[in-house]
C-alpha cells in the first residue's frame, strides 16, 4: 500500500512503480511484444480465433488454442478493461501526451478480423515519460473494447506504437454514433473495396488527421486485445468520446470476414492495477 501511495503522489515514481510490476513477474513480455508487432502485428490471420463464444475459438478459449497464447487465460494485466470512475486516480503529473507525427505512405489491409492501416516508413512518434514510441499502424474494433462505467460505445480505434526496445504503447479512442469521423471519411472507399487478406497502397496519409479532441486521458498497463494477448502494453485511452457515422461503422463491420460479427474482446479483470486519469490543471475542468 505504501508503494502504491508513493506512486500516486510522486510525479515520476509512477513509471518506476509500473516498471517494477512488469519486470517482477512479466519481464519476458517485452520480447514477445516486439515480435508480435514487428513480425505479425498481433495475429495476421483470423482463422485460429473468433469473437463468438460456443465456436471453440471464442475469447474464453483463446488461451487454449495455442501454447503461446496461454497468457490470454492466465495473465493478470489483460485488456480491455472497464474504466470505472470509482477506481480511477486523478494524476495531473502524467503530463500532456506528446505527438510528433508526419505524413508517410500507407496501406490498408483486411486482416479478416479487422481493417488495419499501416504506415511504411517514418510516420513519426509519440513520447511517454522521455521514451519515444514509433508509429506503426492503426485498426478498428466494433463495438468498443474498453468501456466507460460499463458503457460500450459503437467503435474503438487503436493506434499502435513501438519503442526501440520493443515496448508497445497504444492510444485508444472511442466513438459514439453522430457525425462522420474525418479520417474514416478519407479511407472510406478503400475500406469498402479491399478484399480479405488483401493489402492496397493508399498513398500518403497524415497521422495528424487522427483527431483526439481532448487532453484528458486514462493510463494503465495492459495487454494486446487479440492473441497472443501479450502483456506490458502502455495504454492511453482518450477520455473524450468522439463521433462516427453509422455508415462508417457498417463499412468496417461488413468488410471483415464474418460480416457483422463483432470484433471486440470482453472486458478483463483489473486485478488491482492502478488506472490513472490525466487532467490538465489549467483547463478549468473542460474535456
Amino acid at each position: 500500500m505504501s508503494l502504491f501511495y508513493v506512486a500516486m503522489t510522486k510525479p515520476n515514481f509512477f513509471f518506476l512503480f509500473l516498471a517494477s510490476l512488469l519486470f517482477s513477474s512479466h519481464h519476458s513480455s517485452f520480447t514477445i511484444c516486439s515480435a508480435a508487432v514487428k513480425d505479425s502485428d498481433e495475429v495476421g490471420d483470423e482463422t485460429p480465433f473468433t469473437y463468438l463464444e460456443g465456436t471453440g475459438k471464442g475469447p474464453k478459449k483463446w488461451g487454449q488454442i495455442d501454447p503461446h497464447w496461454k497468457v490470454c487465460d492466465t495473465g493478470k494485466l489483460q485488456s480491455p478493461i472497464d474504466l470505472l470512475d470509482q477506481r480511477v486516480q486523478v494524476f495531473p503529473h502524467l503530463g500532456k501526451l506528446i505527438r510528433d507525427y508526419k505524413p508517410a505512405p500507407a496501406t490498408v489491409k483486411n486482416r479478416g478480423h479487422d481493417i488495419t492501416m499501416r504506415w511504411n516508413g517514418d510516420a513519426g512518434k509519440i513520447n511517454i515519460n522521455g521514451t519515444d514510441y514509433r508509429l506503426l499502424q492503426c485498426h478498428w474494433h466494433s463495438p468498443s473494447e474498453h468501456t466507460f462505467n460499463g458503457t460500450r460505445y459503437a467503435l474503438e480505434f487503436h493506434v499502435i506504437h513501438l519503442s526501440s526496445t520493443g515496448k508497445i504503447a497504444v492510444i485508444g479512442i472511442v466513438y459514439k454514433y453522430g457525425r462522420p469521423d474525418p479520417l474514416l471519411s478519407k479511407l472510406f472507399h478503400h475500406i469498402k473495396s479491399v478484399g480479405k487478406e488483401e493489402e492496397v497502397d493508399i498513398g500518403v496519409i497524415n497521422p495528424g488527421d487522427i483527431k483526439f479532441g481532448s487532453r484528458k486521458y486514462y493510463r494503465y498497463i495492459g495487454s494486446l486485445t487479440v492473441p497472443p494477448c501479450t502483456e506490458g502494453v502502455i495504454w492511453t485511452i482518450v477520455k473524450k468520446v468522439r463521433t462516427v457515422s453509422r455508415e462508417q461503422v457498417h463499412a468496417l463491420r461488413e468488410a471483415v470476414h464474418d460480416g457483422f460479427e463483432m470484433n471486440a474482446r470482453p472486458t478483463q479483470g483489473l486485478d488491482g492495477r492502478p488506472v490513472l486519469l490525466y487532467t490538465p490543471r489549467d483547463n478549468g475542468g473542460s474535456a
